[in-house]
């Protein structure tokens, strides 16, 4: 498979105004002439082998933060918003590389409007629902702002994973325990509906009894997180500039989540321990005393410059195939609408309860990957509360197969061995696939009377 070009010239840029160079004097450290630099940094060249190299010789760059996997995520966005058909051509992908990588300001402004767009579309439908609801309804939703703001940062927060490395210590539970008995705060385990309830007045943290052990850890540390990080919270969601206070309000927990998988899982021990068992998630959750959904989550935050892990991605999707969780360090993006692609093992998940299945995988694109997935389904925890049931999916391009203990016995070589999946239907090319649900909108169609194969129509070009 060819070698695809890396153009990241607004990442140079940045990189040089950091240093404070002028374009002359780092075109001398990097080896390469003034007009050379200068079509690097306006992306009308790719950035080559040599320039890279002398970003990590010259100045010690993690050369990976040259990656275009921000740029991909914001290509995969708007070619899902331009198959809309609202419009009419769809822009080559060169050209949206190019948008992506010089003006991604423009790029979030246009996904944003396009956003509001379909919501607009989608009151309309229901037109008499939505006569005299708020024009606020137009606007994106808090959950939607949220979840984008950590989509676009990789979901890695290095101050507030910092923060709780440091606070965990060698033993986070006995740091949390510590702090909780300082501010003479008592944990109570109790038989109630609430997973965690916290009464600043009596001094009490309730957990649910009928959680399980690693899901009351979890939420220990984020109370903890909440009493003792307030202004390093407060700063990230000043940092954040949410429209909203709900928006606020909802980032507020994430951050509270993201240290607690951080205090639970520390950044440096965790990953010397994913190493070293070349990513067994079952013998890491056991040795952290964490859960199979919290070791996957973090193992795709890994994202520290100069210490960055294996690049994965996360989804969990539920029963319906919706997808409600979403995290990409990968090339690999998803669907901003609707559900993932049903060629995923992801969705055979739900039939093999408690067991990993492993899956060979290739995207339009030509990229290739390994994926995992197993169910997560929650008990209820009494009689007549039903199970929530989720299904969870972690992978990485296959060139990683070497340090995952599930690659073992697969034949990663045989291009046979891999199967085709997609983002969505509505941008995925594929012209055969069985599983289709609706003609990609970025295509032409020819329906004929008289001819019937696996879809009732022929993708054209």
């Amino acid at each position: 498979m060819a070698q695809k070009k890396l153009y990241a010239g607004v990442k140079l840029h940045e990189i040089r105004t950091k240093l404070g160079l002028t374009q002359k004097v780092f075109a001398a450290k990097l080896g390469v002439s003034l007009p050379y630099l200068n079509q690097m940094e306006n992306n009308h060249r790719p950035i080559s082998t040599s320039v890279v190299l002398a970003l990590a010789q010259e100045f010690g760059m993690d050369v990976t933060e040259l990656s275009a996997g921000d740029t991909e995520r914001r290509v995969s966005d708007m070619r899902e918003a331009l198959a809309d058909p609202v419009f009419s051509d769809t822009p080559p992908l060169a050209d949206l590389r190019l948008a992506a990588s010089n003006a991604p300001a423009l790029t979030r402004a246009f996904l944003e409007l396009h956003g509001a767009y379909r919501r607009t579309q989608e009151l309309l439908v229901s037109l008499d629902a939505a006569l005299g609801q708020d024009r606020e309804r137009l606007a994106q939703s808090p959950w939607e702002e949220v979840r984008d703001f950590f989509h676009y940062i990789d979901n890695y927060i290095d101050s507030v994973d910092r923060a709780a490395e440091q606070f965990a210590g060698d033993d986070p539970m006995a740091a949390a325990r510590a702090e909780l008995h300082k501010r003479n705060i008592v944990i109570r385990v109790e038989d109630a509906e609430s997973l965690r309830a916290f009464d600043p007045g009596a001094g009490t943290l309730t957990l649910s009894a009928g959680a399980n052990p690693a899901t009351r850890d979890f939420q220990v540390l984020h109370q903890v997180a909440l009493l003792t990080q307030r202004d390093l919270l407060e700063a990230t969601l000043d940092l954040a500039r949410f429209q909203t206070s709900e928006a606020r309000a909802i980032a507020r927990i994430g951050l509270a989540n993201y240290f607690a998988g951080a205090a639970l899982l520390p950044y440096g021990r965790f990953q010397a321990a994913a190493h070293e068992t070349r990513h067994d998630i079952e013998r890491l959750a056991h040795r952290f005393g964490a859960s199979i959904e919290q070791v996957t989550h973090r193992l795709a935050t890994l994202q520290r410059s100069g210490h960055k892990g294996v690049p994965f991605f996360f989804v969990r999707v539920d029963q319906a195939g919706t997808i409600t969780k979403r995290h990409s360090a990968a090339r690999m993006q998803f669907a901003r609408f609707g559900g993932a692609c049903p060629l995923w093992n992801v969705h055979r998940a739900f039939e093999t309860p408690g067991h990993f299945l492993r899956q060979l995988a290739e995207t339009p694109d030509g990229e290739r990957y390994i994926l995992l997935a197993r169910d997560v389904s929650k008990p209820g925890g009494a009689w007549g509360v039903p199970d929530r049931r989720y299904a969870i999916a972690l992978g990485c391009d296959v060139g990683f197969a070497s340090e995952l203990v599930y690659a073992d016995g697969l034949d990663t070589t045989n291009p046979a061995a891999f199967e085709p999946i997609g983002t969505s239907c509505r941008i995925c090319p594929r012209r055969t696939c069985h599983q289709r649900s609706i003609p990609p909108l970025e295509h032409s169609l020819t329906v004929s009377p008289d001819r019937r194969a696996v879809l009732p129509y022929e993708i054209g070009d």
